[in-house]
């Protein structure tokens, strides 16, 4: 529909008076301008969730910034923190669109509750800047209270060690990750069989490995050189040590990793294989159907809601 036009606006006014839920991303100020606004809406329809999308909110002096995903990247420092030492990158995927979706799916699901207890309807904001600012919490309390924001590591972690990729003697890369003290006494003596190294100061604690994290990783790199992945994996398994089996091969097409196979969906439409819905809702079948042709189904909705007018207006 055009909602600059006041056929088209009239019908979607009365769609909306029956809706749960309306969703938009307009630029900031647009809805309103067009007569949609949330408070409008709500005086037709009290029951009404509207939720608005923006990059960086409906106020402030960021308003009315494009909003592509990686220049929030950007923006809210999340590409400060990521890449390799001396080269900050931008996240492979579009973290900051895909996240505030996310967002905006749990802020509804609140108001669709928040509904259910007051009988009212009420407006879900949710920007993509504000998305990116939550997730560098963490950061933000190093930079506050620690020794500074953390720069670019690569595979490692700013607070976790030892953590990050190791390349074996067949030239794969192995990452482990060594989360708490009973792992990482595990992983020194019965993996790396360096007793000493459990009592070694320089690794005794988390912030120490930390501290002197390029002396541990030459250890553990030389102990993985002389390794294959498979005898690596093997005994990684054996010691309940979290690893991960290569690096980057996940989302190559060519040789996608067993779990990446295991997930993958047959669409309808195609013979087109994509990867299964992150949320599975048992005993409800979550398969998906064909998906339609744009304006496949315009002239139906229209057709009935004009219906529903006309039938509103003779009731009147």
């Amino acid at each position: 529909m055009d909602i600059k036009d006041r056929a088209d606006a009239t019908l979607l006014h009365t769609l909306l008076d029956e809706a749960d839920v309306f969703i938009q991303n307009l630029a900031p100020g647009a809805v309103e301008r067009a007569g949609f606004g949330s408070d409008v809406l709500r005086q037709r329809n009290s029951r009404l969730i509207t939720c608005g999308l923006s990059g960086y909110g409906d106020d402030g002096s960021f308003r009315d910034m494009k909003a592509y995903d990686f220049l929030v990247q950007c923006e809210s420092g999340l590409v400060a923190i990521n890449g390799a030492p001396g080269h900050p990158g931008r996240i492979g995927v579009s973290v900051c669109d895909i996240g505030a979706g996310l967002n905006a799916i749990i802020g509804i699901q609140q108001a669709l509750i928040a509904r259910e207890r007051t009988g009212i309807g009420s407006d879900v904001a949710v920007s993509l800047f504000d998305t990116d600012d939550d997730w560098m919490t963490v950061q933000l309390l190093h930079s506050d209270y620690g020794a500074g924001a953390p720069q670019p590591a690569g595979l490692q972690h700013p607070s976790i060690a030892p953590y990050g990729g190791f390349k074996t003697c067949d030239d794969e890369t192995l990452a482990i990750s060594i989360q708490n003290e009973r792992e990482w006494k595990t992983f020194a003596s019965k993996y790396l069989i360096i007793l000493t190294l459990c009592i070694d100061t320089r690794f005794s604690t988390a912030s120490v490995r930390v501290a002197n994290r390029d002396q541990l990783d030459a250890i553990i790199a030389s102990f993985f050189s002389i390794r294959s992945r498979a005898e690596l994996e093997a005994v990684l398994k054996k010691a309940a040590i979290a690893f991960e089996r290569s690096i980057p091969s996940t989302a190559s097409p060519s040789i996608p990793s067993s779990a990446v196979q295991q997930r993958h969906l047959k669409m309808e439409t195609k013979s087109l294989w994509l990867l299964s819905h992150p949320t599975q809702l048992s005993p409800i079948d979550m398969r998906f159907g064909r998906v339609p042709r744009l304006g496949e189904h315009s002239d139906k909705i229209r057709l009935e809601f004009e219906k529903r007018r006309k039938l509103s207006r003779a009731l009147q």
